[in-house]
Protein backbone atom coordinates (compact mmCIF):
# COMPACT_ATOMS: atom_id res chain seq x y z
CA UNK A 1 0.00 0.00 0.00
CA UNK A 2 0.96 3.48 -0.39
CA UNK A 3 1.71 5.76 2.36
CA UNK A 4 -1.44 7.80 2.27
CA UNK A 5 -3.29 7.84 5.15
CA UNK A 6 -6.75 6.20 4.82
CA UNK A 7 -7.53 6.10 8.70
CA UNK A 8 -10.42 9.19 7.66
CA UNK A 9 -12.49 7.98 4.73
CA UNK A 10 -13.89 4.98 3.24
CA UNK A 11 -12.01 2.33 1.46
CA UNK A 12 -11.78 3.40 -2.36
CA UNK A 13 -12.03 0.85 -5.06
CA UNK A 14 -10.91 1.66 -8.65
CA UNK A 15 -12.94 -0.26 -11.31
CA UNK A 16 -12.61 -0.21 -15.12
CA UNK A 17 -15.25 -0.26 -17.05
CA UNK A 18 -16.53 -0.30 -20.47
CA UNK A 19 -20.03 1.15 -22.11
CA UNK A 20 -20.28 -1.71 -24.94
CA UNK A 21 -21.59 -4.67 -23.16
CA UNK A 22 -22.24 -6.54 -19.63
CA UNK A 23 -19.65 -4.77 -17.70
CA UNK A 24 -21.27 -1.79 -17.42
CA UNK A 25 -24.60 -3.18 -15.84
CA UNK A 26 -22.11 -5.22 -13.78
CA UNK A 27 -19.88 -2.41 -12.69
CA UNK A 28 -23.40 -0.01 -11.96
CA UNK A 29 -25.26 -2.80 -10.00
CA UNK A 30 -21.50 -3.58 -7.94
CA UNK A 31 -20.64 -0.18 -7.39
CA UNK A 32 -24.07 0.88 -6.04
CA UNK A 33 -24.14 -2.00 -3.68
CA UNK A 34 -20.46 -1.71 -2.37
CA UNK A 35 -21.49 2.39 -1.87
CA UNK A 36 -24.24 1.14 0.55
CA UNK A 37 -21.43 -0.78 2.28
CA UNK A 38 -19.49 2.70 2.48
CA UNK A 39 -17.00 1.59 -0.31
CA UNK A 40 -16.25 4.08 -2.89
CA UNK A 41 -15.91 3.08 -6.28
CA UNK A 42 -13.91 5.12 -8.71
CA UNK A 43 -14.73 3.90 -12.51
CA UNK A 44 -11.89 4.10 -15.23
CA UNK A 45 -13.47 4.19 -18.42
CA UNK A 46 -12.07 3.12 -21.49
CA UNK A 47 -12.78 1.99 -25.19
CA UNK A 48 -16.25 4.06 -27.48
CA UNK A 49 -17.42 7.23 -24.67
CA UNK A 50 -20.75 6.20 -23.12
CA UNK A 51 -24.01 7.86 -24.01
CA UNK A 52 -25.41 11.25 -21.47
CA UNK A 53 -27.44 8.31 -19.56
CA UNK A 54 -24.65 6.11 -18.93
CA UNK A 55 -22.47 9.37 -18.04
CA UNK A 56 -25.00 10.52 -15.34
CA UNK A 57 -25.73 7.06 -13.98
CA UNK A 58 -22.20 6.18 -13.27
CA UNK A 59 -21.87 10.00 -11.84
CA UNK A 60 -24.64 8.58 -9.49
CA UNK A 61 -22.76 5.20 -8.52
CA UNK A 62 -19.62 6.88 -8.12
CA UNK A 63 -16.89 8.78 -9.75
CA UNK A 64 -16.44 8.39 -13.55
CA UNK A 65 -13.00 9.21 -15.32
CA UNK A 66 -12.51 8.21 -19.26
CA UNK A 67 -9.11 7.16 -20.39
CA UNK A 68 -7.95 7.60 -24.16
CA UNK A 69 -7.53 4.05 -24.42
CA UNK A 70 -8.88 1.07 -26.32
CA UNK A 71 -10.45 -2.20 -24.82
CA UNK A 72 -8.23 -5.28 -25.93
CA UNK A 73 -10.98 -7.37 -28.01
CA UNK A 74 -11.40 -4.14 -30.24
CA UNK A 75 -7.71 -2.97 -30.81
CA UNK A 76 -5.91 -4.76 -34.06
CA UNK A 77 -2.42 -4.95 -32.23
CA UNK A 78 -0.48 -5.45 -29.02
CA UNK A 79 0.66 -2.03 -29.14
CA UNK A 80 -2.17 -0.49 -29.56
CA UNK A 81 -2.85 -1.67 -25.72
CA UNK A 82 0.78 -1.33 -24.29
CA UNK A 83 -0.02 1.82 -22.22
CA UNK A 84 -3.29 0.62 -20.80
CA UNK A 85 -1.71 -0.55 -17.42
CA UNK A 86 0.32 2.20 -16.98
CA UNK A 87 -2.65 4.80 -17.32
CA UNK A 88 -4.90 2.70 -14.97
CA UNK A 89 -2.03 2.28 -12.22
CA UNK A 90 -1.82 6.72 -12.88
CA UNK A 91 -5.11 7.07 -12.06
CA UNK A 92 -5.24 5.11 -8.92
CA UNK A 93 -2.47 6.77 -7.56
CA UNK A 94 -4.11 9.86 -8.46
CA UNK A 95 -7.30 9.18 -6.91
CA UNK A 96 -6.12 7.36 -3.78
CA UNK A 97 -7.03 3.89 -4.75
CA UNK A 98 -6.71 0.92 -2.33
CA UNK A 99 -7.48 -1.62 -4.65
CA UNK A 100 -7.72 -2.16 -8.26
CA UNK A 101 -10.81 -4.16 -9.66
CA UNK A 102 -9.99 -4.74 -13.62
CA UNK A 103 -12.64 -6.33 -15.73
CA UNK A 104 -10.41 -7.33 -18.59
CA UNK A 105 -7.19 -9.87 -17.55
CA UNK A 106 -4.88 -7.84 -20.06
CA UNK A 107 -5.69 -4.72 -18.07
CA UNK A 108 -3.45 -5.85 -15.24
CA UNK A 109 -0.66 -7.64 -17.61
CA UNK A 110 2.83 -6.06 -16.49
CA UNK A 111 1.54 -3.32 -14.32
CA UNK A 112 3.57 -1.36 -11.47
CA UNK A 113 1.87 -0.76 -8.73
CA UNK A 114 1.92 -1.87 -4.72
CA UNK A 115 -2.15 -1.90 -4.74
CA UNK A 116 -3.72 -5.68 -4.47
CA UNK A 117 -5.26 -6.48 -8.08
CA UNK A 118 -8.61 -8.10 -8.58
CA UNK A 119 -8.94 -9.32 -12.23
CA UNK A 120 -12.69 -10.28 -13.42
CA UNK A 121 -12.84 -12.42 -16.78
CA UNK A 122 -16.40 -11.83 -17.79
CA UNK A 123 -15.21 -13.17 -21.36
CA UNK A 124 -12.06 -13.34 -23.43
CA UNK A 125 -11.39 -13.91 -26.90
CA UNK A 126 -9.21 -17.28 -26.10
CA UNK A 127 -12.36 -18.62 -24.50
CA UNK A 128 -14.83 -17.20 -27.09
CA UNK A 129 -12.49 -18.70 -30.21
CA UNK A 130 -12.67 -22.25 -28.21
CA UNK A 131 -16.42 -21.82 -28.15
CA UNK A 132 -17.45 -20.24 -31.14
CA UNK A 133 -14.84 -21.38 -33.58
CA UNK A 134 -14.32 -24.71 -31.69
CA UNK A 135 -10.33 -24.03 -32.22
CA UNK A 136 -7.62 -21.78 -30.80
CA UNK A 137 -6.87 -18.20 -31.33
CA UNK A 138 -5.40 -17.49 -34.84
CA UNK A 139 -1.79 -16.59 -34.97
CA UNK A 140 -2.19 -12.29 -35.36
CA UNK A 141 -4.10 -12.80 -32.10
CA UNK A 142 -2.12 -14.63 -30.00
CA UNK A 143 -0.87 -11.66 -27.85
CA UNK A 144 -4.24 -11.72 -26.77
CA UNK A 145 -3.34 -15.09 -24.88
CA UNK A 146 -0.09 -13.46 -23.54
CA UNK A 147 -1.44 -10.80 -22.62
CA UNK A 148 -4.52 -12.72 -20.40
CA UNK A 149 -2.43 -15.38 -19.13
CA UNK A 150 0.53 -12.31 -18.11
CA UNK A 151 -2.47 -10.56 -16.41
CA UNK A 152 -3.52 -13.47 -14.01
CA UNK A 153 -0.26 -13.70 -12.79
CA UNK A 154 -0.18 -10.85 -12.18
CA UNK A 155 -3.27 -10.60 -10.44
CA UNK A 156 -3.91 -11.11 -6.56
CA UNK A 157 -7.32 -12.74 -7.55
CA UNK A 158 -8.62 -13.77 -10.42
CA UNK A 159 -12.70 -14.15 -10.68
CA UNK A 160 -14.65 -15.77 -12.86
CA UNK A 161 -18.88 -15.55 -13.20
CA UNK A 162 -20.08 -18.97 -13.07
CA UNK A 163 -17.98 -22.58 -12.79
CA UNK A 164 -18.37 -23.30 -16.26
CA UNK A 165 -16.50 -19.99 -17.42
CA UNK A 166 -14.13 -21.20 -14.80
CA UNK A 167 -13.23 -24.29 -16.43
CA UNK A 168 -13.24 -22.54 -20.06
CA UNK A 169 -10.62 -20.55 -18.65
CA UNK A 170 -8.15 -23.29 -16.87
CA UNK A 171 -8.98 -25.31 -20.09
CA UNK A 172 -7.30 -22.24 -22.45
CA UNK A 173 -4.76 -20.97 -20.13
CA UNK A 174 -3.77 -23.85 -17.98
CA UNK A 175 -4.14 -23.88 -13.76
CA UNK A 176 -5.17 -20.33 -12.33
CA UNK A 177 -4.06 -21.03 -8.88
CA UNK A 178 -6.07 -17.97 -7.52
CA UNK A 179 -8.80 -18.41 -9.27
CA UNK A 180 -12.65 -18.21 -7.48
CA UNK A 181 -15.72 -17.74 -8.63
CA UNK A 182 -18.32 -14.72 -7.90
CA UNK A 183 -21.65 -15.92 -9.69
CA UNK A 184 -23.41 -12.37 -11.41
CA UNK A 185 -26.14 -11.06 -10.07
CA UNK A 186 -29.06 -8.49 -11.17
CA UNK A 187 -30.73 -5.49 -9.29
CA UNK A 188 -34.26 -5.69 -11.28
CA UNK A 189 -36.96 -5.92 -8.93
CA UNK A 190 -38.90 -9.05 -8.86
CA UNK A 191 -42.16 -8.65 -11.32
CA UNK A 192 -45.54 -10.41 -11.70
CA UNK A 193 -46.67 -7.68 -14.60
CA UNK A 194 -49.15 -9.43 -17.17
CA UNK A 195 -47.19 -11.26 -19.85
CA UNK A 196 -47.59 -10.38 -23.58
CA UNK A 197 -47.81 -12.62 -26.40
CA UNK A 198 -43.95 -12.54 -27.89
CA UNK A 199 -40.50 -14.24 -27.75
CA UNK A 200 -37.61 -11.04 -26.58
CA UNK A 201 -33.56 -11.63 -27.19
CA UNK A 202 -31.49 -9.01 -26.19
CA UNK A 203 -27.64 -9.02 -27.21
CA UNK A 204 -24.84 -7.54 -29.29
CA UNK A 205 -26.07 -9.26 -32.41
CA UNK A 206 -23.02 -7.93 -34.09
CA UNK A 207 -21.07 -10.65 -31.93
CA UNK A 208 -21.45 -13.95 -33.61
CA UNK A 209 -21.53 -15.60 -30.11
CA UNK A 210 -24.74 -14.12 -29.03
CA UNK A 211 -25.88 -16.64 -32.36
CA UNK A 212 -28.64 -13.95 -33.81
CA UNK A 213 -28.33 -16.13 -37.33
CA UNK A 214 -30.30 -18.99 -35.60
CA UNK A 215 -32.48 -16.26 -33.65
CA UNK A 216 -33.29 -15.46 -37.03
CA UNK A 217 -33.97 -18.22 -38.57
CA UNK A 218 -36.53 -19.74 -35.43
CA UNK A 219 -38.09 -16.28 -35.92
CA UNK A 220 -39.58 -17.46 -39.30
CA UNK A 221 -41.17 -20.72 -37.57
CA UNK A 222 -42.66 -19.36 -34.53
CA UNK A 223 -45.73 -18.59 -34.19
CA UNK A 224 -45.43 -15.04 -32.13
CA UNK A 225 -43.50 -12.21 -32.81
CA UNK A 226 -39.80 -12.39 -31.79
CA UNK A 227 -38.08 -9.35 -30.69
CA UNK A 228 -34.62 -8.50 -31.14
CA UNK A 229 -32.99 -5.81 -28.55
CA UNK A 230 -29.52 -4.48 -28.89
CA UNK A 231 -26.76 -3.46 -31.55
CA UNK A 232 -25.91 -5.14 -34.95
CA UNK A 233 -23.34 -3.15 -35.60
CA UNK A 234 -19.78 -3.59 -33.48
CA UNK A 235 -17.07 -1.27 -32.86
CA UNK A 236 -15.21 -2.89 -35.81
CA UNK A 237 -17.78 -2.51 -38.29
CA UNK A 238 -19.30 -5.85 -37.59
CA UNK A 239 -22.49 -6.30 -38.63
CA UNK A 240 -25.75 -8.82 -39.25
CA UNK A 241 -29.30 -8.35 -39.83
CA UNK A 242 -32.50 -9.78 -39.49
CA UNK A 243 -34.89 -10.82 -41.60
CA UNK A 244 -37.43 -12.22 -39.60
CA UNK A 245 -37.49 -11.11 -36.35
CA UNK A 246 -38.50 -7.77 -35.01
CA UNK A 247 -35.54 -5.84 -34.58
CA UNK A 248 -35.85 -3.25 -32.11
CA UNK A 249 -32.86 -1.62 -31.95
CA UNK A 250 -29.99 -0.95 -28.93
CA UNK A 251 -32.42 0.14 -25.83
CA UNK A 252 -32.04 2.12 -23.02
CA UNK A 253 -31.70 -0.13 -19.58
CA UNK A 254 -34.99 1.31 -18.67
CA UNK A 255 -36.79 -0.18 -22.03
CA UNK A 256 -35.10 -3.03 -21.90
CA UNK A 257 -36.61 -3.66 -18.35
CA UNK A 258 -39.68 -2.64 -19.50
CA UNK A 259 -40.00 -5.22 -22.77
CA UNK A 260 -38.48 -7.60 -20.39
CA UNK A 261 -41.58 -6.95 -17.63
CA UNK A 262 -43.73 -7.72 -20.56
CA UNK A 263 -42.42 -10.66 -22.66
CA UNK A 264 -44.03 -13.81 -21.86
CA UNK A 265 -40.66 -16.07 -23.79
CA UNK A 266 -37.27 -15.11 -23.26
CA UNK A 267 -34.49 -16.44 -25.19
CA UNK A 268 -31.05 -16.57 -25.86
CA UNK A 269 -29.65 -19.17 -28.30
CA UNK A 270 -25.59 -17.81 -27.04
CA UNK A 271 -22.79 -19.93 -28.30
CA UNK A 272 -20.67 -18.11 -25.70
CA UNK A 273 -21.82 -17.19 -22.72
CA UNK A 274 -19.70 -16.62 -19.64
CA UNK A 275 -22.89 -15.98 -17.01
CA UNK A 276 -25.57 -14.62 -19.18
CA UNK A 277 -27.52 -11.43 -17.75
CA UNK A 278 -30.18 -11.27 -19.95
CA UNK A 279 -31.45 -14.88 -18.71
CA UNK A 280 -31.16 -13.49 -15.28
CA UNK A 281 -33.12 -10.63 -15.59
CA UNK A 282 -35.94 -12.42 -17.84
CA UNK A 283 -36.27 -14.79 -14.40
CA UNK A 284 -36.66 -11.93 -12.14
CA UNK A 285 -39.67 -11.23 -14.31
CA UNK A 286 -40.80 -14.40 -14.32
CA UNK A 287 -40.61 -15.07 -18.22
CA UNK A 288 -40.24 -18.58 -19.32
CA UNK A 289 -37.01 -19.01 -20.43
CA UNK A 290 -35.37 -20.91 -24.02
CA UNK A 291 -31.98 -20.89 -23.66
CA UNK A 292 -29.26 -22.45 -25.69
CA UNK A 293 -27.85 -26.12 -24.41
CA UNK A 294 -24.86 -24.72 -23.41
CA UNK A 295 -22.27 -25.61 -19.98
CA UNK A 296 -23.05 -22.03 -18.35
CA UNK A 297 -27.12 -22.32 -19.23
CA UNK A 298 -27.22 -25.34 -17.53
CA UNK A 299 -25.22 -24.93 -14.50
CA UNK A 300 -27.90 -21.83 -13.42
CA UNK A 301 -30.92 -23.25 -15.22
CA UNK A 302 -31.07 -26.91 -15.46
CA UNK A 303 -34.63 -27.67 -14.28
CA UNK A 304 -35.80 -24.07 -14.89
CA UNK A 305 -35.84 -23.62 -18.36
CA UNK A 306 -36.32 -25.58 -21.70
CA UNK A 307 -32.87 -26.13 -23.61
CA UNK A 308 -32.32 -26.23 -27.12
CA UNK A 309 -29.46 -27.08 -29.52
CA UNK A 310 -27.75 -23.85 -30.56
CA UNK A 311 -26.90 -25.02 -33.96
CA UNK A 312 -30.77 -26.02 -34.23
CA UNK A 313 -33.40 -22.89 -35.28
CA UNK A 314 -36.26 -25.59 -35.67
CA UNK A 315 -35.74 -26.55 -32.19
CA UNK A 316 -35.75 -23.33 -30.98
CA UNK A 317 -38.70 -22.18 -32.51
CA UNK A 318 -40.72 -25.48 -31.54
CA UNK A 319 -39.52 -24.54 -28.13
CA UNK A 320 -41.32 -21.29 -28.35
CA UNK A 321 -44.46 -22.55 -30.21
CA UNK A 322 -44.46 -25.77 -27.40
CA UNK A 323 -44.08 -22.59 -24.98
CA UNK A 324 -46.96 -19.90 -26.79
CA UNK A 325 -49.36 -23.03 -27.00
CA UNK A 326 -49.04 -24.44 -22.90
CA UNK A 327 -49.64 -21.37 -21.07
CA UNK A 328 -50.02 -23.70 -17.89
CA UNK A 329 -46.16 -24.87 -18.77
CA UNK A 330 -45.01 -21.37 -19.31
CA UNK A 331 -46.29 -20.06 -15.84
CA UNK A 332 -44.77 -22.98 -14.21
CA UNK A 333 -41.37 -22.31 -15.86
CA UNK A 334 -41.65 -18.94 -15.37
CA UNK A 335 -41.86 -19.34 -11.60
CA UNK A 336 -39.31 -22.01 -11.00
CA UNK A 337 -36.65 -19.11 -13.21
CA UNK A 338 -37.76 -16.27 -10.93
CA UNK A 339 -37.52 -18.66 -7.35
CA UNK A 340 -33.86 -19.31 -8.93
CA UNK A 341 -33.34 -15.89 -9.75
CA UNK A 342 -33.31 -15.55 -5.68
CA UNK A 343 -29.95 -17.03 -5.26
CA UNK A 344 -27.94 -14.58 -7.77
CA UNK A 345 -28.80 -11.15 -5.81
CA UNK A 346 -26.39 -8.02 -5.93
CA UNK A 347 -26.31 -8.03 -1.98
CA UNK A 348 -25.17 -11.40 -1.73
CA UNK A 349 -22.40 -10.18 -4.99
CA UNK A 350 -21.46 -7.41 -3.19
CA UNK A 351 -20.52 -9.19 0.22
CA UNK A 352 -18.64 -12.02 -1.74
CA UNK A 353 -16.28 -8.95 -3.63
CA UNK A 354 -16.15 -7.18 -0.29
CA UNK A 355 -14.74 -10.64 1.58
CA UNK A 356 -12.46 -10.85 -1.28
CA UNK A 357 -11.53 -7.18 -1.22
CA UNK A 358 -10.48 -7.78 2.54
CA UNK A 359 -8.92 -10.91 1.97
CA UNK A 360 -6.84 -9.19 -0.49
CA UNK A 361 -6.26 -5.91 1.55
CA UNK A 362 -3.88 -5.62 4.75
CA UNK A 363 -6.41 -3.23 6.74
CA UNK A 364 -9.77 -4.92 5.40
CA UNK A 365 -12.67 -3.28 3.93
CA UNK A 366 -14.72 -2.76 6.61
CA UNK A 367 -18.99 -2.08 6.19
CA UNK A 368 -18.99 1.15 8.23
CA UNK A 369 -16.15 4.63 7.94
CA UNK A 370 -12.77 3.92 10.05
Amino acid sequence: MSGHDRSNRHRRVLMTVDAIGGVWRYAMNLGAALKSNNIEVVFAGLGPFPADDKVAEAGRVGKLVWLDAPLDWTAQTEEAVAEVPRLIADLARREQADLLHLNLPSQAAGMQTNLPIAVVCHSCVVTWFAAVRGREVPPDWQWQYRLNQEGFACADTVIAPSHSHARAMEAAYGTIGNLQVVHNASALAVSDEPKQDFVLAAGRWWDDGKNGAVLDEAAAMTRWTVAAAGATTGPNGQNMRFRHADHRGELSHERMSALTRQAAIVASPSLYEPFGLAALEAARAGAALVLSDIPTYREIWDGAALFADPHRPDVFADAFNSFAGDPQQRAALGRKARARSAGFSVKAQAEAMRSIYSGMCARGFSTAAE
